[in-house]
């Protein structure tokens, strides 16, 4: 997608999310509500009392084939586990409890903080077109630190290291 035909569709994705995050605002609770025993060793209170879940039974996601965007089918029809739009983020409910998966979605919350909405969107879409869902360079990212939050490994604050990660991109 070039630079030109992603300005024509981000306003359209950017209503999308907000009306999809208007209609679930009733049902979000802050991440901090639920107590997860390790969140708090990598991410910041803030961050945790910031961010919000929905529990859901699909991940709502925008259908890009309705505005031509026929690349993104893929995407459209994933059945993701979860999806985060800005500094909420969607989980199926058989998922609740997966602390790792809640880890997950808050990279992406920390990405979309520090990218913004259209610059999150931008890089997020060229990734999924140029390598696809798994190889994009922001879940590459996220699944990265899950798997160091899955080994265990040492408390590190995850918002300093993607922001640091984010500049290299």
């Amino acid at each position: 997608m070039t630079p030109e035909d992603f300005q024509k569709v981000f306003p359209f994705v950017r209503d999308w999310i907000s009306q999809t995050l208007a209609a679930h605002a009733p049902k979000a609770k802050s991440v901090a509500s639920f107590n997860f025993p390790r969140l708090s060793r990598y991410y910041s209170n803030d961050l945790l009392a910031r961010a919000k879940v929905v529990f859901v039974d699909r991940c709502p996601v925008p259908p890009p084939s309705s505005i031509g965007l026929g690349q993104f089918a893929d995407f459209e029809n994933m059945n993701a586990s979860g999806i985060t739009y800005l500094d909420t983020y969607f989980v199926l409910w058989h998922e609740a409890e997966r602390e790792s998966l809640h880890f997950h979605e808050l990279v992406h919350v920390v990405q979309w903080q520090l990218l913004g909405a259209e610059h999150f969107l931008a890089l997020y879409a060229d990734g999924f077109e140029k390598h696809g869902y798994r190889n994009s360079p922001l879940e590459v990212m996220a699944y990265d630190h899950e798997a160091r939050f899955n080994s265990n490994a040492p408390p590190y604050s995850v918002e300093a290291e993607v922001r640091q990660q984010l500049q290299q991109l």
